[in-house]
């Protein structure tokens, strides 16, 4: 009897080791089996390194072994480096290139050679055979110089690509664009390795803190293709990391802000590369397999909804407060400017060839000379109160993808206006229908031609005008036709409602409950019977 009695009792204790031990295990961020997979993928998957000399050193065997690496976790290697690919793009990788590289009339071009590049442009083992198709996954890097970003390290994303922080921060936003188009790709960002010299430093350590703590959140971003490995934190001291630590991702920062593995220069040394190697492949098998387990790996692009255009840096709200223009019974004075100095052509006038609803949409029609500008300005008589909007929407068709194109709005006095600008791009879907673009107001920003440029807009109150601006491209024209309707006021955030308990809301008690309940009813009467 007394065999049974114990026997009982550690049965009651083993159940209740189970109830109060599983669940705070399931519930751990660093629970891999319920969480992020640092396993290779289990096919071979193509990927392709886009980089200058940092890079080959990274892939070189011997030096940092990524090539190698690699390939030893199932990913078909290739590579760019200089004079590679149409216009020799490849010479061309410091972050204000990467908008010619993902969001200029070429993009088309650079990305049909890019996804079929094969071949080997450094040196590093490659043992495993071409699977065949496109590269899925693209890794791209700027070299050390990029670390020395003028401006201050709070600056906010500014207007134009340039080498400060607000210039680099408006190029990963406008490129992120492009990717948002592309869910069937997975695109890795490598931050630039750092200087030895702390000049700037500050600012470098900030750039790539916002890109891997604050860039996809603050443009909200939608899918799980793009991901950052911070190459130039894991460089900057034999503490700082970002890697896959006690099962959960981990970002290490230290406050050492220079290159602590130099070598002859400011290339990072061999013992630095193979430090990145070896914290970055767990990462990228991570990335991989969040992005191949998302639903948006095997989808052609032409497939995949696109909600919206802009890539909004604060939350979009649904519905409008106010109709601006229907092209109908409802248009705002229209006039069209142009660089009357070039080549450049442009009408702007409502059409019935093509509308979202009614009977009309406002056409544009334009053969923008390179490097110069044309703009499609509708004017009120009165300045405008939009302060009960918190943005603004429209529906957007396109003769095709990929057009870059500018929304602006005109406030202040007739006599002396200030210009604030939205950049985006047509994607996919608005070349074979329409599609809603909403934009809040913080996605406004003074123009660079301006005092004050990059500050944001603010002067709901007081519009003059809005319009939409077409400017050529850098090396070509910028040529096709845009129309647009239902131009509105976004409506006012609402709280969101009330969320569901965990268990469904039914009131119920959890299983685990009743089980650990019962459990010590049990124990409690078998120590009484023993008794």
């Amino acid at each position: 009897m007394k065999k049974i009695f114990l026997y009982l009792v550690w049965l009651v204790a083993a159940l209740l080791m189970v109830i109060l031990v599983i669940p705070a295990q399931a519930q751990d961020p660093g629970f891999t089996d319920n969480f992020d997979d640092p396993n290779p993928p289990a096919e071979t998957v193509k990927l392709i390194f886009i980089h200058h000399s940092t890079g080959e050193n990274w892939l070189t065997d011997g030096y940092g072994n990524l090539g190698r690496e690699l390939g030893e976790n199932n990913y078909f290697v290739s590579d760019t480096n200089y004079g590679w690919g149409p216009d020799s793009i490849g010479d061309r990788t410091d972050i204000p290139n990467w908008t010619e590289w993902f969001r200029s009339g070429n993009t088309p071009t650079y990305m049909n050679a890019l996804f079929n590049e094969s071949r080997q442009n450094s040196s590093y083992t490659r043992n495993l055979s071409d699977p065949g198709g496109e590269n899925e996954i693209i890794m791209f890097k700027s070299c050390f110089p990029n670390s020395d970003l003028g401006g201050n390290p709070d600056d906010p994303p500014g207007t134009y690509e340039d080498m400060t922080v607000s210039g680099a921060k408006y190029v990963y936003n406008e490129i992120l664009k492009h990717f948002a188009t592309r869910p069937d790709k997975l695109f890795i960002v490598i931050t630039a390795p750092p200087l030895s010299d702390p000049t700037n430093a500050a600012n470098a350590r900030a750039f790539n803190n916002w890109l891997v703590n604050d860039w996809l959140a603050e443009n909200n971003y939608p899918y799980n293709n793009v991901a950052v490995f911070d190459f130039y934190n894991v460089l900057t001291a034999k503490d700082a990391h970002h890697w896959y630590q006690d099962g959960q991702i981990q970002h290490v920062v230290t406050n050492w802000n220079t290159l602590y593995y130099p070598s002859d220069d400011d290339h990072p040394s061999a013992k630095g590369s193979r430090k990145a190697t070896d914290e970055f492949i767990p990462l990228l098998n991570i990335f991989y397999n969040r992005w191949a387990s998302s639903g948006t790996s095997n989808l052609p692009p032409a497939t995949l909804a696109a909600p919206t255009i802009s890539i909004p840096q604060v939350s979009v709200p649904s519905g409008t407060v106010g109709l601006v223009a229907d092209f109908d019974s409802l248009t705002p004075s229209l006039e069209a400017y142009w660089d009357e100095a070039t080549s450049t052509l442009l009408t702007c006038t409502p059409a019935s060839d093509s509308a979202y609803s009614g009977a009309s949409a406002l056409k544009i029609d334009f053969d923008v000379s390179a490097g110069s500008w044309s703009t499609c300005v509708l004017s009120y008589d009165n300045a405008q109160d939009w302060s009960t909007g918190s943005g603004l929407s429209f529906y957007i068709h396109a003769s095709q993808a990929g057009i870059p194109y500018n929304v602006l709005l005109y406030t202040g006095l007739l006599d002396n206006t200030e210009a604030y600008v939205f950049s985006a791009e047509t994607l996919e879907d608005s070349a074979g229908g329409w599609v809603l673009v909403e934009i809040p107001w913080a996605n406004f920003i003074r123009a660079s031609w301006e005092s004050d440029s990059g500050a944001a807009f603010d002067q709901t109150d007081n519009v003059l005008s809005f319009a939409f601006g077409l400017d050529g491209l850098a090396n070509a024209n910028n040529t096709g036709t845009l129309w647009v309707d239902n131009v509105s006021l976004l409506g006012l955030e609402t709280a969101p409602e009330p969320q569901p308990e965990p268990d469904g809301g039914s009131g119920l008690p959890c299983l685990g409950s009743v089980l650990l309940s019962l459990c010590f009813i049990v124990l409690v009467f078998l120590l009484r019977l023993k008794v």
